[in-house]
């Protein structure tokens, strides 16, 4: 059994949140592991739809997104509709042909600054990867290489900037930790997260944090 297949149990009873939709966010620092936890999550799901945030950034505007989201995706799925987005190319510096995003019953929002304030209304759940800003960075650095260097300089201090005026943790309803092959689902940062009891995803224990 996959080790999220509880997980996603728990996602698909969750009143939809945007129309018929119960959008889920994954937020965290860059490097953090988001995209590799967002896509097991969406295989556990059945196949979940799954938006990179880094589609819809640019160069010229690493967080300034909002209205590209609200407007082609959040809106059209609100009203049950396909949604439809243009993903930018970070290699050719252009957006290419428009994708579909379809109104399925639990759709997944991967990126840093998935959950700032603007998205928090149409959520179902945010879900925050715990792990510090320099470690994420440092795995981003390793995995990009050195000739992305200059590019992850000014990432950082984009990133800095957002999570100080906008931050996302302390809004979580669930902090998700990588643990050996699998995933710790541990309850969330904010007043209003609900009482969840933390879940072992993966071989062996683990000590309490």
């Amino acid at each position: 059994m996959d080790d999220l297949t509880e997980a996603a149990t728990a996602l698909r009873a969750l009143p939809p949140s945007c129309g018929p939709v119960r959008l889920v966010a994954v937020d965290g620092h860059a490097g953090s592991g988001k995209s590799t936890f967002a896509a097991r999550l969406a295989a556990a799901l059945g196949g979940a739809p799954v938006l990179h945030l880094d589609d819809l950034a640019t160069h010229d505007a690493f967080f300034n997104w909002t209205r590209r989201l609200t407007d082609d995706v959040l809106g059209p799925l609100s009203r049950g509709a396909t949604a439809r987005y243009a993903p930018y190319d970070w290699t050719l510096r252009r957006f290419r042909a428009p994708l579909p995003l379809p109104p399925a019953p639990v759709v997944l929002i991967e990126g840093v600054g998935a959950g700032r304030a603007a998205v928090r209304p149409w959520l179902a759940r945010l879900l925050w990867m715990e792990r510090g800003a320099e470690e994420s960075w440092r795995r981003g650095r390793e995995r990009d290489g050195p000739e992305l260097s200059a590019f992850w300089d000014g990432w950082t201090r984009a990133e800095t900037s957002h999570f100080a005026a906008d931050p996302s943790r302390r809004f979580a309803d669930v902090l998700v930790r990588e643990w050996q092959q699998g995933y710790k689902w541990l309850p969330g940062t904010h007043a209003n997260a609900p009482e969840v009891e933390p879940v072992t995803y993966g071989d062996g224990t683990f000590p309490p944090y």
